[in-house]
């Protein structure tokens, strides 16, 4: 079900945590943000999504698929695809929503700016920004990093013999940090892609990689077909910046 045309957010059960004129306080709530690609989504996604929503205690976690990712070489799928394989990927958790404020904003997409959007949008909000290793690694290259860490605690995803450890610039400023347990799980949206590429099918990576739902769409799309350059890609990194 859509949210009333005009909202940016895709799920309802989520209102909570929508912008509001009401008197409640309904801006206090703990909300996290979960962006990337999304090129396909996977289980892996799902699973972190989930692992935040256990651990951090989220009233609600937006799903942030990207527009135009600055450090992102390759071209990525349709916005209409990616958008709806999402929405197959997390229908009936009510507390998940799809946010689509990245794919309408003209230009790269910058976490900064979506989060500036939020904080003024929701000013009493904890806001929670869940990230991946390679992303947190990568953070001093992202705009306005710095102010980041001012707005939102990071969520980082870690297995249990990995060491969740922010780079040194970053570390130099005492972010909010907080890890989020993951089993090791072999999903990834290059590894995906490529196996299409090839000519396999989604179906023959379901359900352990995609979900059979996401699986059909994109065999039905015939999507990733074609092998498309992907230099330096991390495998299991969403874009962002």
């Amino acid at each position: 079900m859509r949210a009333a045309p005009g909202s940016r957010m895709d799920e309802p059960a989520c209102a909570a945590a929508a912008p509001s004129t009401r008197a409640a306080p309904v801006s206090a709530v703990r909300l996290g943000l979960f962006g990337g690609s999304f090129d396909p989504p996977h289980q892996a996604h799902l699973a972190l999504a989930r692992a935040a929503l256990a651990q951090l205690g989220l009233d609600c976690l937006l799903w942030l698929p990207a527009g135009r990712p600055w450090q992102k070489a390759r071209e990525l799928a349709p916005d209409a695809d990616r958008l709806a394989m999402l929405r197959l990927l997390v229908a009936g958790e009510p507390r998940f929503a799809i946010d689509e404020r990245e794919l309408q904003r003209a230009g790269p997409s910058y976490t900064i700016d979506t989060l500036r959007e939020l904080r003024s949008e929701r000013p009493q909000a904890r806001l929670f920004l869940v990230l991946g290793q390679d992303q947190l690694a990568g953070l001093p290259s992202w705009r306005d990093w710095t102010e980041l860490l001012e707005e939102a605690t990071l969520a980082v995803a870690g297995r249990a013999d990995e060491l969740v450890a922010p780079p040194p610039e970053v570390a130099a400023r005492a972010p909010r940090l907080e890890r989020l347990e993951m089993p090791p799980m072999a999903a990834s949206s290059t590894a995906i892609r490529a196996h299409l590429a090839a000519g396999g099918t989604a179906r023959e990576l379901a359900p352990a990689m995609v979900s059979p739902e996401v699986a059909g769409y994109i065999d039905s799309r015939r999507l990733y077909r074609t092998p498309v350059p992907d230099p330096g890609a991390s495998p299991d990194a969403p874009a962002r910046s």
